[in-house]
C-alpha cells in the first residue's frame, strides 16, 4: 500500500510577495508535493492543505486518511487553531509520521511535541549552507551525499532550543561560522519525527535534488509500519523499520 502524505504549508507568502511566487508558483507545499512524487513514484499518495482551508485542511477525516504530515510555516504559527494543533498531536501519539520543516521549528505543534521554547538564532545572508551526515548508516541519510551542498539559504545557528534528539542525523554549517543541529529524530507515542531546517521561502531550496531525497527518505522511515490509531489503546503495540 503506497504511504499517504499531506503536506501542510501556510502558504502566507506565496500570494502577497511577488518574488516568492515566482520561485514558488505552485506554493512551497506544492513543490514539496512535487519532490514526494518524483522520487517515490507509486509509492505515495500525496495531497497538499494550506492554512486558509476550513480546519487548516487537516479535518479528523483528513488525518484519519494521513500516514505522514509534513508541516512549514512562517507567519501565522498563531493563526493555527489549538483544536487542531490537539488533533495532530492525538494522531502523532497514535503513529502518524510528522515531518517538520525549517522555520515550522516554531509551530504551534512543534513546541508542543517537544515540551521547550524551540527557539533558535538566525540570519538571512544567502550564505552557503553545508549539510553533513552524522549517522551515515540512519534510512534518512541514504544516499545523500556528504557534504549536501545548499549554494545559498538562511543561516539558521546555536543554540537550538530542543530536547536533545533521539537520533541527529544531520548537523549543517554555514560560511558565517554558525552550525547548526540541522536533521533531528524524535519519537512520541507510537509516531516519528523528523525536523529539517533548510528549505526558506527567500530561496528555491525545494527544488534541490538532494532536498527531495532527504524528505523521501524521511517520508518512509516516519511512515508508520501498522497504521495509526488511539495512543492509549496501542501504547504496547511496536513499530519496526
Amino acid at each position: 500500500m503506497p504511504v499517504k502524505v499531506t503536506v501542510w504549508s501556510e502558504n502566507y507568502h506565496e500570494p502577497r510577495e511577488e518574488d516568492v511566487r515566482l520561485r514558488y508558483p505552485d506554493g512551497i507545499h506544492g513543490a514539496i508535493a512535487a519532490g514526494l512524487t518524483e522520487r517515490l513514484g507509486d509509492r505515495v499518495q500525496v495531497r497538499t492543505a494550506i492554512l486558509e482551508d476550513p480546519e487548516h485542511g487537516l479535518s479528523e477525516k483528513t488525518l484519519a486518511e494521513t500516514d505522514v504530515l509534513t508541516w512549514w510555516g512562517h507567519m501565522a504559527h498563531e493563526e493555527v487553531s489549538d483544536e487542531v494543533v490537539e488533533r495532530v498531536q492525538q494522531r502523532v501519539l497514535g503513529g502518524m509520521g510528522l515531518l517538520v520543516l525549517h522555520s515550522g521549528h516554531y509551530s504551534k505543534i512543534f513546541r508542543k511535541l517537544m515540551g521547550t521554547t524551540c527557539s533558535l538564532t538566525w540570519r538571512d545572508a544567502a550564505e552557503r549552507e553545508l549539510v553533513w551526515t552524522v549517522a551515515p548508516g540512519h534510512p534518512i541519510a541514504e544516499g545523500v551525499p556528504r557534504p549536501l551542498v545548499i549554494g545559498e539559504q538562511e543561516t539558521y545557528g546555536e543554540p537550538f532550543g530542543i530536547p536533545e534528539p533521539d537520533e541527529l542525523v544531520f548537523i549543517s554549517n554555514f560560511s558565517g561560522g554558525e552550525v547548526f543541529r540541522s536533521g533531528c529524530c524524535y519519537r512520541r507515542g507510537l509516531g516519528r519525527i523528523f525536523y529539517f531546517s533548510p528549505g526558506d521561502q527567500g530561496h528555491p531550496v525545494y527544488y534541490h535534488p538532494d532536498v527531495r531525497r532527504v524528505l523521501a527518505n524521511a517520508v518512509l522511515w516516519a511512515a508508520p509500519a501498522a497504521g495509526v490509531g488511539d495512543p492509549l489503546q496501542n501504547a504496547h503495540t511496536p513499530i519496526t523499520w
